[in-house]
Order: structure tokens, then C-alpha cells, then sequence
């Protein structure tokens, strides 16, 4: 097996610069001549603006240039709305909204943009815009989306006929639904609440405008997922071209979906750059990232799951309210349509009718976050599961042993339209209850209840969809035999240098060291449309299969002439051209060489350079899934919960990294964990304002936070693709929530607690068990005490 082949736990080579810190990060970056760009918010969630005064800050020292909504006007700018619509994907027509770069007459949620101040420093510019004088008419304000939705509620958009109402989406037969409901010995019903998250990358949204009046050409360098999308959307903010704009992502510090589009703030540091004939860079601060940055996950849903006398699940209903956010904009869409689509999970219910409510609040925009509706929808269906085990009396793990798909059963077509093709789901949740110790868990309990504390657990289930959309990746050899990928991705902290050198490396013999990777500059990579949704594995790995194979049919016919043999004769393994039967031998790398020779009959005849290209879509879809186990102990005087033991096994399909993988597992079960213990973007309900912009208030996860996590990886090809590849950026994420929330409940079942939301903080613990208590539902806690 080849060193830095496929499945090999290659060491990163990025690594060696970002420990060393030598990482290239937008913030890194300082052109010639730069200037320095601060916004101006509004401090109102929902206001008019009457007057807007900004001579002051005009003249203030090193000031350049100020910026309002009036001169966005003048200068006849696009403005930013949601893609897709509703109606773009055959739903119903939603609420188009538009999120100006900057605000004119009306301010929407607290931090919406109403002025920008140019100076030669930040500091400068940060002490002018405070110098800026705006007289606001406040208007009433609604936050809570079960205010939102409510008759008589204050509403965000004067226009909107339906009140709030963003959009509708539906799956399911509701006949079929019902008549399962109606036949069911039990049925179980929850209110279950997502929390809200404000991404919070480790590098806070960063942006510098560099425009060249010679030849009417914007750059634009930014902290992208997704350079080619966002020069899209800038072309049409510009009314220009796309060749006349690039867009340079180099070094990401996390972009979790938050990073996918541009925000007001990148677009107006172009225009700056317009106006002022130099560049402008503008750098969020941490709270101006929690005011302003696209949050993710907000959802209420009201559940109901129909089951028979042996537990069987018979059907499901649910309706949910989706937070939109002030503006509908970006692919705000995306959640609420997976929540939806993947509420089945991977159990066996065929009678389903799930709809949700998309609902304009006075709050940031909502946008993808690391999983983008799977985690919702596992949380929603594990928590529904757990519920139903509790009140029928079935053991947690032998409720969803008997409703998960058997693989007799695939390929299997869901009733929102998903197709699992391959997985082995009852082997995966075994051997994570055997790895886990499932059933020594009692004496560890015991244990627990010797030292006073709680002790709980839970397992899961999630699946999930590996990718979207199509991609383009290039392989481009050089003169000296070395070989480039242009990747049409985008890493962020993937490890894709490693990972598709590794491919590369595999499939052509060229030597691992030599491979170089391009990204994140659309001056450089033809076309590409980054990562996100845990596509890169699928669509770049396959795209790039499709271009070594296409490098080695178009080099067979150098070699063939170069070794004086017919192209017939020629085998090609090992990273060498041979001729069948002899020991006659030329190496790729020799053989591009000759492509670039100056002149002669082999390259007039085909070509100079050798280079392909591969495109690959995620049409059919891949489908990872896995189970997770999680033991929990929780101290009955404070509510502290403590995560003593973690378990996952995932089936990712085939692993090309293994070391990445578990990397990524860890990473997403750590924020998955951050959701269900501490994290929540919190609005005051009257005043709009947020009361969790700072890190005082924002409850981040730390290292002390977590168990050794343990993880397996169980291979299971997909069918879908050459590959057999299954995403992996979101698996943790989405499996982590349900399972900690679930295991304490377990933990709390004693004190008589039924239901806790998350974030699970010590105390909502505390007050859940002293609530109980009073209810007369609280357990002794006599064994705790002695």
C-alpha cells in the first residue's frame, strides 16, 4: 500500500505553517497605501431613520470618506436577497426581501448597517463614526418566534400581507398520516426547541477592496468558503462582469456555512476602494460579528409520533417555526428544507407530514450552520424516539434497533424523496453499544451514586446527505514534470492539500512532495463553487478521479510515440507508461516533459502542455451515518453536567484519511456539544437587543469541556459514486446534540424531569429538578447526600 496513498493517515502539510505561524489569513494581508473601514449599527432592533448627520464625523481627523444608504442610492448599487427562493425549488412563492449594504430609511434589527467611515487608521475611523448623529423613530420590535407568528404581531416588513410569513414548506401525505395515527396503541407528543448559535470562526469576518481604475477591476480579498459565489453576487451589486472581478480567500480561521456568501461589509469595501482610488480594509470585532453574522439552527417544532404495541414507529407529524431573521436573504432556506427532509432519519417510517413556517423576526439574518437542517432534524426524531421509549417502556437502544431500516430494505426511498443506496445501520449502532460498554454501564452508575452524583446515557442515530451541487477540478503538469491541482473547493481547515494530494498521488505515481494544491483565488482556478455541505469528498474527489483519468489517455499517446510502440501496447500502473510484455518503461513525469518541448512533430501533433479537467455532481447523493454514545454525570446541588465517556462509529463510505476523519468527528461533536451545554444567541423579547454579544454572555465551549472522545470508522462503500466515498464535515455536529440531551434526561429521570432545552446549563438544570420537586415529581435525594 502506497505511503501517501488512499486510507494512509498522511500528516497534514498544512500544518507546518499554521504552527508555525506562518498561516496567510486575510488579516495578514496590508496593501500599499491601505485605509481602514468601520461600520455604523443601528442600536435599534426595529426603527425609522429620520435624519442622519454625518458632517462631524466628516471632519474628524484622518478621515477619508463616510458612507451612508443615501449614497448607495445615488450610486445605483444591487442589494442582497435569498437563493434559492421557495419558488426556485417547486414551493410555493415565499417573501422576497432585500438587505441593502447600507440602511436609508428603515433599520431592521440591532447592528443593521447605517453608515461606513473610511480613515488612515481603525482607530481613527472608530472614533469618527462616533461622531455620527442619527435620529431614529423606534418602532415596536418582535424576537420570539412563537410572538412572531402570533395575530396583531409587530411586522418586520410593512409590505408583507402574511404577517411574518418568510415561506411554507410541506413533505408527506397527510391522509396516509393520519390513518397511521389512528390505528397507533401509543402516541407521543413534544415541544422540541433548537437554540440559536452564532458561528463564531476562529478569524471574525474580514474584508479588503482593492479596485484598479486602469483596467476596472475589483479585487477583493475575504475569509470565503466560496470565492466563485461570491464573485457572482458581487457582479450583480456592481452591474459589471465577473471577469472583472476577483476574489482572493487565501487562509480560512473556520467558515461553518457563516462564510458561504458576502455580507454588506465586503461589498462596500469595493465600493470605498472605488470612490477613494486605494485600498480599504474593514475587520469585524467580536461583537460586531455576534451582532451582524448569519446565526444558525433557531426552530421550534411541535412533534407527534404514532407507534404500535411493540414500538414500531407507525408515523410522524410535526410543524415547526423557522427563524429567517430580519432579512430572507443568502440560502436561508437550506435548514428549514432539511429539517424537514431528514426527519425520517435512518428509521423506517413511511407515514409522515412535516411542514414549517419561515418567520421574519427583528433579529440577524439566520443562515447555514455546520450541518444546515440535519442537525435539527435528528435532534427533533432522537428526542421524539427517546420519549416514546420513556413512556412506553421500551430500552432506549431496543427502540431503535426495531425501527431502524434493515439493509434488506436498500436501496430505500424515503417519503421526502432521499434514497439511501448503502449502509449497514443496525451493525453501526451495535458495535457502538458494544465499543461503548452498553452494558457495563449499571456498575458505573453505582459508582456514580456512591460520589452523589447523577448518572445517565443515551445512544443515537443520524444520517445525513454528503454533498451538493457539481464542482470542476484541473490538473495542470509543468515543464518540470510537476503536477498543480486547481481545486474548484475550498479548504478551510478539511485538510484538502493533503487529501486530494494523496489521490493524486495514487492514481498518477507523481511524487507526494511534488504536488502542489491551488485554491481560493478566482484569478487562478477557472471555475469552482468551494465547500460546504460536505461536498468535498464526493464532488472533488470524483471530479478529480475524472481528470486523472483523462490526464492519462491524453499522455498515452506521447509515451506510445516516445517509446516508439502502438498506443494498444501500452499498460499504464505505478505512475509509468509499459509496454505490455517487455521492461520497456517511461515514467508520467518524463512524459509531460515532452509536452512542453519547443518544437517537433509530437507537439504540433498534440498539443503543448498536458492538463485535464474533471467535473463531478452529487446527483445521486451519498448518505454517511453513524451512531453515537454518550455517559453523562450531573451534580444534583449545582446542576453542573459533566460528559464523562463519548463513543461515535460512523460509516463514511471508503476513508481516504483516517487521521482527518477523526479530526473532523472530533471538531463536530465539539460543537454539537457546545449547542446542547452552553451556546445561545439570546434576544431581550420587548427591546430586541441582543443580551449575548460578548463572550462574557456567549457561552463558548473549552477543552475542559470534553471527554477523550472515542471514534470507529466503519467502511460501507457507497454506491453512488467510483469512489464509494460519504461526506464527513457535518457527522458530528449533527449526532451530538440529541445524544447529550438525551443522556441527561436519563441522568435527571430520578428527580422526575420529564423535558429540558437546550443549552442544558447548570441552571436550566438545577431549575428543571427544583421544578419537578415542587410539581411532587422530584425523586429522593437521600442516596445523594449520605
Amino acid at each position: 500500500m502506497a505511503k501517501f496513498g488512499i486510507g494512509q493517515a498522511v500528516k497534514r502539510v498544512e500544518d507546518q505553517r499554521f504552527l508555525t505561524g506562518k498561516g496567510r489569513y486575510v488579516d495578514d494581508i496590508n496593501l500599499p497605501n491601505q485605509a481602514h473601514m468601520v461600520a455604523v449599527g443601528s442600536p435599534y432592533a426595529n426603527a425609522r431613520i429620520k435624519k442622519i448627520d454625518v458632517s462631524k464625523a466628516k471632519a474628524a481627523p484622518g478621515v477619508l470618506l463616510v458612507l451612508t444608504g443615501a449614497d448607495a442610492k445615488a450610486d445605483k448599487l444591487g442589494e442582497l436577497t435569498a437563493h434559492p427562493m421557495p419558488e426556485e425549488v417547486g414551493a410555493p412563492a415565499g417573501f422576497r426581501t432585500w438587505l441593502p449594504l447600507i440602511c436609508s430609511d428603515r433599520v431592521r434589527f440591532v447592528g443593521d448597517r447605517v453608515a461606513f467611515v473610511v480613515a488612515e487608521t481603525a482607530m481613527q475611523a472608530r472614533d469618527a463614526a462616533d461622531l455620527i448623529e442619527v435620529e431614529y423613530e423606534e418602532l415596536p420590535a418582535v424576537t420570539d418566534l412563537e410572538d412572531a407568528v402570533k395575530e396583531g404581531a409587530p411586522k418586520v416588513w410593512e409590505n408583507n400581507e402574511k404577517g411574518n410569513w418568510a415561506f411554507g414548506l410541506m413533505f408527506g401525505d397527510q391522509a396516509a398520516t393520519d390513518a397511521a395515527f389512528a390505528k397507533a396503541k401509543h402516541v407521543v407528543n413534544a415541544r422540541i426547541e433548537h437554540n440559536r448559535l452564532a458561528p463564531n470562526a476562529m478569524e471574525p469576518r474580514v474584508a479588503i477592496g482593492d479596485y484598479n481604475e486602469a483596467d476596472d477591476q475589483y479585487t477583493l480579498y475575504t475569509c470565503s468558503q466560496n470565492p466563485h459565489g461570491v464573485r457572482m453576487e458581487l457582479s450583480h451589486i456592481f452591474h459589471c462582469a465577473e471577469s472583472q472581478i476577483r476574489v482572493v480567500s487565501p487562509d480560512v480561521g473556520g467558515g461553518f456555512g457563516l462564510k458561504g456568501s458576502p455580507f454588506p461589509d465586503d461589498c462596500v469595501t469595493l465600493w470605498a476602494s472605488k470612490k477613494l482610488g486605494r485600498p480599504v480594509k474593514w475587520l469585524a470585532t467580536r461583537t460586531e460579528s455576534l451582532l451582524t453574522d448569519r446565526h444558525g439552527r433557531e426552530m421550534v417544532m411541535y412533534g407527534e409520533m404514532a407507534l404500535d404495541e411493540s414500538g414500531t414507529i407507525l408515523g410522524l407529524r410535526m410543524k415547526a417555526l423557522y427563524q429567517v431573521g430580519a432579512y430572507f436573504v443568502g440560502p436561508g432556506l437550506v435548514p428549514a428544507a432539511f429539517a424537514l427532509r431528514f426527519s425520517p432519519e435512518a428509521y423506517d417510517i413511511q407515514a409522515l407530514h412535516v411542514m414549517v413556517q419561515g418567520l421574519l423576526t427583528n433579529t440577524s439574518p439566520v443562515g447555514p450552520y455546520r450541518g444546515a437542517g440535519r442537525p435539527e432534524a435528528a435532534y427533533f426524531t432522537e428526542r421524539m424516539i427517546e420519549q416514546a421509549a420513556r413512556e412506553i417502556g421500551i430500552p432506549s437502544d431496543e427502540i431503535r434497533r426495531r425501527n431502524l431500516i434493515p439493509e434488506s430494505k436498500l436501496p430505500y426511498t424515503t417519503p421526502t424523496f432521499w434514497v439511501y443506496d448503502s449502509g449497514q445501520f443496525h451493525r453501526v449502532m451495535d458495535k457502538c453499544l458494544d465499543v461503548s460498554d452498553w452494558k457495563g454501564y449499571e456498575a458505573r452508575k453505582k459508582k456514580s451514586e456512591s460520589e452523589g452524583k447523577l448518572r445517565g446515557r443515551a445512544v443515537t442515530f443520524y444520517i445525513e446527505q454528503g454533498g451538493i451541487f457539481n464542482d470542476r477540478m484541473d490538473l495542470r503538469f509543468d515543464p518540470s514534470g510537476s503536477v498543480s491541482i486547481i481545486a474548484g473547493t475550498h479548504s478551510h481547515g478539511q485538510g484538502h492539500a493533503t487529501v486530494f494530494a494523496q489521490l493524486v498521488h495514487e492514481w498518477l505515481g507523481v511524487p507526494f512532495e511534488t504536488i502542489r494544491y491551488i485554491q481560493g483565488d478566482t484569478a487562478s482556478v477557472p471555475f469552482g463553487r468551494g465547500t460546504y455541505a460536505a461536498r468535498s469528498s464526493l464532488v472533488g474527489g470524483n471530479a478529480l478521479k475524472v481528470a486523472a483519468d483523462a490526464i492519462v489517455e491524453k499522455a498515452k499517446p506521447m509515451a506510445a510515440a516516445l517509446m516508439e510502440a502502438a498506443e494498444g501496447d501500452l499498460e499504464f500502473k505505478d505512475g509509468a507508461f509499459r509496454v505490455v510484455g517487455t521492461d520497456k518503461t517511461i515514467p508520467l513525469t518524463e512524459v509531460a516533459k515532452a509536452f512542453y518541448a519547443p518544437m517537433g512533430p509530437l507537439t504540433e501533433k498534440m498539443g503543448v502542455g498536458l492538463e485535464a479537467q474533471g467535473t463531478w455532481s452529487t446527483n445521486p447523493p451519498n448518505h454517511p451515518n453513524g451512531s453515537h454514545v454518550c455517559e453523562v454525570e450531573v451534580d444534583p446541588e449545582t446542576g453542573e453536567v459533566r460528559i464523562d465517556r463519548y463513543f461515535v462509529v460512523d460509516d463514511l463510505g471508503v476513508v481516504l484519511n483516517p487521521m482527518i476523519v477523526r479530526g473532523q468527528i472530533h471538531g463536530g461533536i465539539a460543537q454539537g456539544i457546545g449547542q446542547a451545554l452552553l451556546e445561545h444567541a439570546v434576544y431581550d423579547r420587548e427591546s430586541g437587543q441582543m443580551l449575548s454579544a460578548t463572550f462574557m454572555d456567549y457561552g463558548m465551549p473549552r477543552a475542559n469541556l470534553f471527554p477523550e472522545i472515542e471514534t470507529h470508522l466503519e467502511e460501507v462503500p457507497s454506491k453512488t459514486n467510483p469512489l464509494g466515498v460519504k461526506g464527513i464535515g457535518e457527522s458530528g455536529t449533527i449526532g451530538a446534540p440529541p445524544t447529550v440531551i438525551n443522556a441527561i434526561l436519563d441522568a435527571l429521570k430520578p428527580m422526575g424531569v420529564e423535558h429540558i432545552d437546550m443549552p442544558a446549563t447548570p441552571a436550566r438544570v438545577w431549575e428543571a429538578m427544583h421544578a419537578a420537586r415542587a410539581s411532587g415529581k422530584g425523586g429522593n435525594l437521600a442516596w445523594a447526600r449520605a
